[in-house]
């Protein structure tokens, strides 16, 4: 599907991609996300972008901020895999888990030879052949009019909706103007245009794939394999000895991530009450999200539905026009 087929995509799926702003709070000196409305969360608003702060202080500031809070929960580093102690004493605390999907790291040549399997390793070799290159790109106005037009191939990706589709190029470059001085891009170009791009953000020994995009319309070029190879070698060259690429999921995405040496990585995250209704919701088990509550099947077909549905509204506005399905 081409650009132009898409441009007409209800105006208020824009407007809304440019009102997005979630609730913060500043405390302790570390911005937190609030989530929630009968339970209200805080949590940091950039987990594994910046370090965990201490959680007493960080404790102490959300009871004297003024707003009513219910939880606060933290996530332990990449590398920390063994539940911190300390924070196991403090009253009410509650250990969950979050499933990662990490590539261990030790050179970019181990990982092509014995991390990467079979099909990714052809695909990123097809990628050459078709005229694929990579390299590192500037962050500058052309880059952001490059990457709003790869946003803007389709209001789907992976069967749901696409959260920067119709996004102005004001809020796609704040949106990706962070943490500048450890992040690097990484660009896809086919001849001159731009097809795809990466950010991979270091963080201590670890470093983190921000994201990776690439056009629909090139997928039979395997864009992204190259884009992941260089975000790969990159990272190691920097000594990083985890590459973490979101979590560890379900089919689609996840079976790109396996396929290319990722596997799941659990890292303990803790769950605090601040309240009397925090510390019933720990008891009852409320801190967890539905969709963890549920069977695994009944997620897989619920996944399905919504891809369906997202793709039958998609040709319902569109008449025509297929719904874009990556590879």
């Amino acid at each position: 599907m081409s650009t132009s087929d898409v441009t007409g995509l209800s105006t208020a799926v824009a407007a809304r991609a440019d009102s997005r702003e979630p609730r913060l709070l500043h405390a302790a000196g570390v911005d937190l996300r609030l989530e929630g409305c009968m339970l209200r969360t805080a949590q940091l608003a950039d987990e594994y972008f910046v370090a965990t702060p201490e959680p007493t202080p960080l404790l102490e500031a959300l009871h004297d901020c003024g707003r009513r809070i219910d939880l606060l929960t933290i996530v332990q580093a990449l590398h920390a895999t063994q539940p911190d102690a300390c924070v196991a004493q403090m009253p009410g605390a509650r250990l969950s888990w979050d499933p990662l999907a990490v590539l261990p790291l030790s050179s970019y040549a181990h990982w092509f030879e014995h991390q990467l399997t079979f099909k990714p390793r052809n695909r990123l070799r097809k990628s050459a052949r078709c005229g694929i290159r990579t390299g590192p790109v500037d962050f500058d106005d052309a880059f952001v009019r490059a990457i709003q037009a790869i946003y803007d191939e389709s209001p789907l990706r992976q069967g749901k909706a696409n959260r920067h589709y119709g996004k102005s190029l004001a809020t796609l470059r704040r949106e990706h103007a962070t943490f500048m001085d450890r992040s690097e891009f990484v660009g896809a170009w086919l001849g001159a245009e731009l097809v795809g791009f990466a950010k991979v953000t270091h963080c201590g020994p670890s470093s983190i794939v921000m994201n990776m995009v690439a056009k629909l319309a090139h997928r039979d070029k395997s864009p992204t394999n190259a884009l992941l190879a260089q975000v790969v070698e990159r990272s190691a060259a920097r000594g990083s000895q985890l590459l973490n690429y979101g979590i560890w999921g379900r089919r689609g995405l996840n079976e790109f991530k396996v396929a290319n040496g990722f596997v799941r990585l659990d890292v303990p995250r803790w769950h605090l009450p601040l309240s009397a209704a925090g510390r019933c919701a720990l008891a009852l088990g409320l801190q967890r999200r539905w969709a963890e509550r549920l069977p695994e099947a009944w997620i897989v077909r619920l996944a399905d539905a919504r891809a369906a549905w997202n793709t039958w509204r998609m040709q319902r506005l569109h008449p025509g026009a297929n719904a874009p399905h990556e590879a």
